[in-house]
């Protein structure tokens, strides 16, 4: 049960979006930014990395539907799901893996980022612009999941739910919502 009145029906990050439309916008500009507008990093790579995040922070919506969205990019769920288990044993390059272990340090705190993690990064081929928005993606991730979860919103367990907003996520980005509020009936059978 959330722990503000929000819009019912509408899993995670949506109801809050939703409840509060003037902060949803530059929110979702910020991760249209980062995750799905041309980069360098591929945005299935991008993905995993708010995925990894959202995962070491516990936050069920997120690492669910972003790890939709990265497996849509990717054509695998397997490689999602190592990432979030394991990354190092990931079949992913290894430049993609010390950025993730430098998001895993800015997930804990962006101080334990060290010289020796953007030293590595930098010897796997990772330029100063991917260094910059791993970190980005990593801190607006730690906030993504602490506004969905810090307000209680529903998200749903059942996996298969998330499927279809990880395909709107990798072909249309974040400008726009990837579920709409539920008419009337749909949402008593949702929330029964």
């Amino acid at each position: 049960m959330p722990h503000i009145d929000l819009p019912q029906g509408l899993p995670g990050i949506s109801s809050g979006f939703a409840f509060r439309p003037e902060t949803a916008k530059p929110m979702r500009e910020l991760a249209h930014v980062l995750l799905h507008e041309p980069n360098s990093l591929a945005s299935g790579e991008r993905e995993l990395i708010a995925t990894y995040v959202s995962s070491q922070n516990d936050c069920f919506f997120c690492q669910t539907s972003h790890g939709a969205a990265a497996a849509c990019h990717l054509g695998d769920a397997a490689i999602v799901k190592q990432v979030k288990t394991d990354f190092t044993q990931a079949p992913i390059s290894e430049k993609l893996k010390s950025l993730l272990a430098i998001a895993g340090k800015v997930q804990q705190g962006g101080n334990n980022v060290t010289e020796a993690d953007v030293a590595a990064a930098r010897a796997e081929g990772a330029t100063d612009l991917e260094i910059h928005d791993t970190v980005l993606i990593a801190a607006a991730f730690c906030m993504y999941n602490r506004y969905v979860d810090g307000l209680a919103t529903w998200q749903p367990r059942d996996e298969a739910m998330y499927e279809p907003m990880g395909k709107h996520l990798a072909a249309h980005g974040y400008r726009t919502p990837s579920v709409s509020a539920p008419k009337p009936a749909e949402q008593e059978a949702v929330l029964a």
